[in-house]
């Protein structure tokens, strides 16, 4: 029961600093407070604890404020959750605690990158989209890092000139579980529409049309 809750702590503190960080849009914001909530409600069910029936929100449900009908529909439901959760727990594999005993002393993890130069003849302006990819699933697990990159092979604003950093922040255990993480790179290039147009009648200009990409693992 120990190794059980001390897990439950690990992902609640994970939790809490992503909810603290204030980068999360609005309907990933409501969806880890739901987490939270359950998580706490299941954790309260392990320790024999009493139920906290709350609204959809994850709000606490006022007895004063909230008829007993309601409060006996929410507090079955609330059972309901509970007892399916635990069923799915029982059905897992145990899970590996000796990796939350190597990481239980850092909840959250930071990846530092430091952008030297960009190799690459595109011939216009281009814009450099930098983030973390779970190739796994398919997604990406951070934000974007954006660096303007002039046509004459420096950085658009030139006082950036090797001083192009970033951190990743709020990585948690479960991140760095992950098989594979990769630093991707998307090149956008900012121009005209074709670079063979020297017309100036179809010249354009300000277009953004994808250019390439680059990835490496970092884990």
């Amino acid at each position: 029961r120990f190794q059980q809750v001390r897990s439950m702590m690990c992902d609640l503190m994970e939790w809490r600093s992503q909810l603290l960080s204030g980068t999360l849009p609005k309907d990933e914001l409501k969806e880890l407070k739901q987490k939270v909530t359950s998580k706490i409600d299941y954790g309260n069910k392990v320790l024999e604890l009493d139920l906290i029936v709350r609204d959809e929100d994850g709000n606490i449900l006022d007895p004063d404020k909230t008829s007993v009908i309601s409060l006996f529909h929410a507090h079955e439901e609330a059972t309901n959750k509970i007892t399916e959760r635990i069923k799915e727990e029982m059905s897992k594999d145990q899970p590996d605690y000796a990796s939350y005993s190597r990481m239980s002393s850092s909840p959250t993890h930071s990846l530092y990158v430091f952008v030297r130069n960009f190799v690459c003849r595109i011939g216009e302006d281009a814009e450099l989209f930098m983030s973390l990819y779970d190739p796994q699933k398919s997604t990406i697990i951070s934000e974007n890092y954006l660096v303007r990159w002039g046509s004459r092979g420096f950085p658009k604003e030139i006082d950036m000139l090797n001083n192009l950093k970033v951190v990743f922040t709020d990585l948690g255990n479960k991140d760095l579980s992950r098989d594979k993480i990769y630093l991707v790179c998307q090149i956008v290039r900012v121009g005209r529409m074709d670079l063979r147009d020297s017309n100036s009648k179809k010249y354009t200009q300000g277009l953004r049309r994808p250019f390439g990409v680059a990835g490496t693992a970092v884990s």
